[in-house]
Formats: C-alpha cells, structure tokens, sequence
C-alpha cells in the first residue's frame, strides 16, 4: 500500500529560522502559503514556520504514544483527527503505532479526507536503544518502511540517552545504559536530512545544557526541541534559550499527560478551572491556549471525537492580561522523568543525572 508519489525533501538548512511570532491564524495561514503550501491547507489550525525556509508546521498535531497501545482506537483517532482538520500526526518508533499511522493516513488520502502526502506533517522518533550512530539510520527507514512513506517532515532523537542496541522497549535496565555518542547520534540525523528522508531534525527532552552540547557539534541545528510543557510545567527558561537559537520548542503532555490520571494536575488545576469557567471554556482548552500563546506547538492525545474537536476549537479567543498572569502563578511540577524509562532495580554505570535537570 503506498500514499502517493512524494516530492523531494527540502534542500539542506544550515541554521533553524525564528519561529513565526503571529498570533492570529489567518496571518500564519498566510505565510504558510508563502511557503509553498496551499491557502486552503487545515484552515482550524495556525501553523508556525520552523528552519530557515519557513516549513510550515502545525500549531496542534496529534499525538499517537498509549499504554496499552489499541490498534484500532489508534487508526480510529488518526482518521477522525484528519477528518476533523488535523494534519500533524505524532509517532515514534518505541509507540508501536507507524503502521497504524501510516495506514489510517493511505486510507484518509484514498477517501479524499486529505488531498495527498504533501498535505500531512509527520513526525517521529528514534528511541534510546537506536541512539547508536550506526543504527539511526537503518531505524529511521524501518519507521519508513511502517508509515509506507518516502520521508518524515520531522525526526527527532527521543532522548538524550544511549541503551544496549535491542528493539525499542521500555522500561529499560540500569545496567544498559551506555555512554552516548552524541557527535556520532548528530552526524546520523544529519545524515538522515541530508538523504531527503528527513525534512527536518530535531530532539526530544533535551535541557538547555544538553542543547548547548548538542549546538557546539552540530552542522545543521536541531530546528525543534520537543519536551513535557504545560502550564503546571512552564519551562520558561528552556522556552526563552530555544527561542534565542531560533530553535521551535514542541509541547507534549498538554493536558497533564496520564501517569497519574486521578490527580491530573492540568484538567484538575483550580486556577485553569476558574478561568474556563469565566470563558466559557474547559480547563483543558485554557491550557492549550497558553501553550500556543507561547509560540508553541504541541501535540495532545485524545481518542474521542468530542475531545479531538475542544483540543483545536482554541484559535478564535485569547487569554486575557489576567489570565496569563494567574496561570504564570501555578506551582510548578514536572511529571515525565528519565526515571519513569527505567527499572526501579540495578544500577547504571553512567552518569545520567544531567537528563533530567529541572528547570524553571
């Protein structure tokens, strides 16, 4: 089954370009279309222009990581998603769900729900145990081989951390863990954009320190650095060192993530709720808001039609002088740790303290 015939890939970036600052959607629909992209291309949903040459990608996408991961809830939130106007789709090789990505998209091009590969933005991810030199990218064309598609529009390393080469999996053992060769890592996913099977690179849960790492050996810089952000977990001082590097930042866990279901901290936060509630709006729909207010993309799960549809209803109001500074008065808690990838038993011989710096 293919999608298609592709276009190439962009031509090589040398430095990430300032993401588009517009708030309005029509003015980034604009400049999308300035890009090369249709006018008419997913009207819901604003786009900022990441990497020198302005690619286009969208303010919300949908993301595709679930434990236990349901084949069919999958397929069945990806083609709902495009139908209701999504064009990013969230994958990454560690989620088990390229394939199902990659068939609800052949089928939603097939139906006419989306014109043609050229319309989507995907985005995926090599995991710890690929973070090899040797083997990202031997793993970037096994997540081709699942999507049945000639590129990504983004790959990114999902963790600044190297395990014993084995099939994505988690969690991981301690004792597995082995020195990264970042230099080497980068050189890969250099070399992964340079070969036109990836239109952009960039990196996950990366901190400032390992970025800095990271942009003192790099030929082509990370255009995106995706990374837990929510308005319980701002992460202002990564957001402003991005933005002076002209690097996008990319929020996951949006709404709070789902370790901790019962006591989500987002859709439960008082002062969230308040605001909704005076908006007319729900907890969750305040949150994206801020995100996107940020200069920030994001992408947020939800299976349900309902949920799919409040997530991008979020372009045609704005928080108020109040609002934003209520919500930059929330305590601040960061859920998603390199801790909860490993086993509670064993020990690892390498230090990797550095991962998981927490940064106001």
């Amino acid at each position: 089954m293919h999608i298609l015939n592709f276009s190439p890939a962009y031509s090589i970036y040398t430095i990430p370009a300032t993401p588009h600052k517009h708030r309005g959607p029509h003015k980034q629909q604009g400049m999308a279309s300035l890009a090369g992209r249709s006018s008419t291309r997913h009207s819901k949903i604003p786009e900022f222009l990441v990497a020198p040459i302005g690619q286009p990608m969208p303010a919300v996408g949908l993301g595709t990581a679930s434990h236990p991961f349901v084949e069919e809830e999958a397929r069945a939130a990806v083609l709902t998603a495009l139908e209701l106007g999504y064009r990013h789709i969230d994958t990454a090789a560690l989620y088990a769900s390229e394939r199902v990505v990659g068939e609800a998209m052949a089928e939603a091009v097939r139906c006419g729900i989306v014109a043609s590969r050229e319309d989507l933005f995907v985005t995926s991810k090599v995991w710890c145990t690929q973070c090899h030199p040797q083997l990202v990218l031997p793993s970037l064309k096994e997540s081709l081989q699942n999507l049945q598609m000639e590129y990504v529009d983004l790959y990114l390393i999902h963790w600044p951390m190297a395990v014993k080469p084995s099939k994505p999996h988690f969690p991981m053992k301690r004792e597995d863990i082995v020195p990264m060769d970042l230099r080497g890592v980068w050189q890969a996913m250099e070399e992964c954009h340079q070969l036109g099977l990836a239109k952009m690179i960039g990196v996950s849960n990366f901190t400032t320190k390992k970025l800095q790492e990271l942009l003192a050996i790099a030929k082509i810089p990370p255009a995106v650095n995706q990374v837990e952000l929510n308005p319980t977990w701002q992460q202002k001082k990564l957001i402003e060192f991005c933005k002076d590097r002209s690097i996008q930042v990319a929020a996951y866990s949006p709404l709070g993530g789902q370790r901790i279901p019962k006591m989500n901290p987002v859709r439960q936060s008082d002062v969230l709720g308040e605001i909704g509630r005076a908006r007319g709006k729900s907890a969750a729909q305040i949150s994206l808001r801020w995100i996107y207010e940020q200069g920030t993309n994001m992408v947020v799960k939800s299976l349900k039609r309902e949920g799919l549809k409040e997530n991008i209803e979020i372009f045609d109001w704005e928080l108020s002088d109040g609002d934003r500074l209520k919500i930059g008065q929330i305590p601040q808690r960061k859920l998603i740790t390199v801790q909860n990838l490993l086993c509670p038993e064993g020990i690892s011989s390498v230090d990797i303290s550095d991962v998981d710096v927490l940064e106001m």
